[in-house]
């Protein structure tokens, strides 16, 4: 059974910057597509970052340029740096495994994962 536990949340300044990581169960974020999903109560889970078996990352423009997902395969962990955080970040973050498509991309949706995290909350403060 793979497992992923998050940590690392808790408040920010905005501003500010945070880290969060997901330990995953052995070999997991070395075979599957790693990704980071965040959702506001009563929104649906919104995807953040995703990263391939090949190290290639994805981003949508919310978070372009200010957020950095990354992984150690030997320590079987996947990383979210936050920086220049904003109120409207606030949220909880999970983190999530699955199979890539036959192209070997990772998909962006939220029901494309079926390993997920229990989540790590972020807040963001004005």
């Amino acid at each position: 059974q793979v497992l992923l536990v998050e940590s690392g949340g808790g408040s920010v300044q905005a501003g500010g910057s945070t880290r969060l990581s997901c330990a995953a169960s052995k070999d997991t974020v070395s075979t599957y597509c790693m990704a980071w999903f965040r959702q506001s109560p009563g929104k649906e889970p919104e995807w953040v970052s995703s990263i391939r078996t090949d190290d290639s990352t994805r981003y949508p423009n919310s978070v372009k340029g200010r957020f950095t997902i990354s992984r150690d395969k030997a320590k079987d962990t996947v990383y979210l740096q936050m920086n220049d955080l904003k109120p409207e970040d606030s949220a909880m973050y999970y983190c999530a495994a699955g199979r890539a498509a036959k192209s070997g991309s990772c998909y962006i949706s939220w029901s494309s994962y079926n390993i997920r995290g229990q989540g790590t909350q972020v807040t963001v403060s004005s």
